[in-house]
């Protein structure tokens, strides 16, 4: 499969990750930890925050503190995308 990853590292609730598209619509699928990115990656089961993104910009906002990875994919889709990401903290 193939698709775009960005490690974000730690990030605090409520920080928000900012998703530019540049081509069709895409997927776009915020997961927490490591174990979720590596099931995303094989196949299997995980959860993941966000879906199918139509247009551009996309903004998610982190639900809980940890570790994050976020994936930008066209499964199921036709056409390419290119994506760039802004991370912001939270509001304090």
């Amino acid at each position: 499969m193939n698709f775009t990853h960005y490690a974000l590292g730690q990030m605090k609730s409520g920080s928000i990750v900012e998703v530019t598209l540049l081509g069709s619509a895409a997927n776009v699928r915020l997961m927490m930890d490591s174990s979720n990115f590596e099931n995303y990656r094989r196949g299997r089961r995980y959860r993941f925050v966000g879906g199918l993104a139509t247009r551009s910009t996309v903004s998610l906002k982190v639900p809980r503190t940890g570790q994050w990875h976020l994936c930008v994919d066209m499964l199921g889709l036709r056409g390419s995308v290119r994506s760039a990401i802004r991370t912001f903290p939270a509001s304090a």
